[in-house]
């Protein structure tokens, strides 16, 4: 048994039925080539036939004491799992276009899991034009975060076409790491003791913390030192009460198009990925006459799990960044979002890593108490939207030979954030997925659309004519 960590149990808190905190990948395949008809009805089949189901796969939650969710949650393992009902396969209606296949994966997406079983889903979806399958698996994310995600996913595939009998994700264990420590036991005593630990934690890293938070209260009195605080950005379209029903929209763009922005601008590749993420919110809200006379600000996830480690809970840090809506020129838009990155950047590299567990949740809190105390949605954001980068494997993968074209991330909404941006690269490609709340952003999907009309005048701005490419290449969007 597995106690949960105070973030990831964070994300059980705030779960409701409007605001379900599953995320979710979206893959695609083409079918290898002679498939016989019959090739995915026997790989759902033999999926189901698995016998063995590792973890993360096999843990449900169980809670102990009087305080339910908020005292002592942890994973017990499910011995007697029913994969008929995890394991899902459904068909697109004709013609089977992005389209269809976005109208359905929203559906799927807005459906809560059921608490009572290990929580996750996975739904092969076929009938998808041109010879292609989808994959679209959820799992809740007290249990994953997007790293831990893809690096889950990424060790079922295989480079090779030809390997056949491929174990599904839930049969595939992860690597023991050496010295690896044993989990903590799951008991009201352990509890305590993992309690006054991390107290003593958060007394040794106090001066550290305390520092940190002065630099950010200094920012909220000194705007011009560039550093972006929680609770700077306004109240816009985007940052209301959500519903349940979500809506789902992607786009596609070769990494190499937006490296020569990089190189060409001195940003990073982030900086340019919240430069277009700005510059179609600002168009979107000035389209609604909503755009706010002060900045939208974005909350960065920032990965701290280390290289080699294989575990599936929530290691992530948060960084605050101006997306520069209020700027109308392009080319001062991307300056102000390379100098508030910098600042955000320099902020964090300040903190040793053993306070960056600290830090987060001392940056998230408010936002969790928001969505703990009904307050979420009813009053200032502590940041407007999340825009994540989430690095993906850049090999070409292979599932029982059919070949993974694409993948793309479905994220969570919450009260106050009624939009969510998350971007996954693989071989090549940087993969857009736009997750929002269907009655909030009725016309969500003209983000990515927006997305994409940003990167061209870019390039225009930014380019030289001769390294220009001649046509939009790779800006593939499915709407819902």
């Amino acid at each position: 048994m597995k106690r949960l960590g105070t973030l990831d149990a964070s994300w059980l808190a705030v779960e409701s039925e409007d605001t379900p905190m599953h995320v979710g990948t979206m893959q695609i395949f083409s079918l290898p080539e002679g498939a016989p008809d019959t090739f995915l009805r026997d790989m759902v089949s033999s999926m189901k036939e698995a016998g063995d189901v590792a973890m993360p796969w096999c843990s449900k939650l169980v809670w102990s004491g009087l305080l339910g969710r908020l005292l002592a949650p942890y994973w017990k393992i499910d011995k007697d799992i029913d994969l008929d009902y995890h394991v899902r396969h459904s068909a697109l209606p004709s013609p089977g276009g992005e389209r269809e296949l976005g109208i359905l994966v929203s559906r799927l997406h807005s459906n809560p899991l059921d608490f009572a079983r290990p929580l996750w889903e996975c739904h092969v979806i076929e009938g998808l034009e041109n010879n292609r399958f989808a994959l679209y698996t959820k799992m809740h994310h007290s249990m994953i975060d997007g790293i831990s995600g893809v690096r889950l996913m990424q060790r079922v595939l295989s480079t090779d076409p030809n390997e056949r009998g491929m174990l599904p994700p839930w049969s595939v264990r992860p690597e023991r790491r050496r010295g690896a420590k044993g989990d903590s036991e799951a008991s009201i005593p352990a509890a305590f003791s993992q309690a006054m630990d991390a107290l003593k934690l958060q007394a040794d890293m106090a001066p550290t913390l305390w520092r940190a938070g002065n630099r950010l209260v200094h920012s909220v009195r000194h705007p011009e030192d560039g550093l972006t605080a929680p609770f700077t950005g306004p109240v816009s379209k985007i940052n209301h009460r959500v519903t349940g029903q979500r809506r789902f929209a992607t786009q596609h763009y070769e990494l190499e198009r937006l490296k020569a922005l990089t190189r060409a601008s001195g940003a990073s590749l982030n900086d340019i990925v919240l430069y277009l993420c700005g510059t179609a919110l600002r168009r979107f809200l000035l389209e609604q006459d909503d755009l706010p006379d002060i900045p939208l600000t974005s909350g960065i996830p920032v990965n701290i799990r280390p290289i080699n480690d294989q575990g599936t809970g929530t290691q992530i840090s948060f960084m605050i960044a101006s997306l520069a809506t209020d700027e109308a020129d392009p080319l001062a838009r991307l300056q102000s979002i390379k100098s508030s990155t910098r600042r955000a950047k320099e902020h964090l590299q300040k903190l040793p890593k053993s306070a960056l567990n600290q830090y987060t949740m001392l940056l998230m809190s408010p936002y969790i108490l928001q969505l703990m105390s009904g307050l979420g949605g009813r009053m200032r954001p502590v940041f407007n939207v999340t825009i994540s980068n989430v690095p993906g494997p850049q090999k070409t993968l292979y599932y029982e030979g059919a070949k993974l074209e694409a993948m793309y991330p479905v994220s969570l909404i919450a009260h106050g954030g009624a939009l969510n941006i998350t971007c996954l690269s693989y071989a090549g490609a940087l993969n857009f997925g736009f997750t929002g709340c269907r009655d909030t952003l009725p016309s969500m999907q003209k983000l990515a659309v927006y997305t994409g009309e940003a990167l061209d005048e870019l390039e225009k701005l930014v380019l030289p004519p001769k390294s220009r490419p001649k046509k939009a290449r790779g800006n593939k969007s499915g709407k819902t």
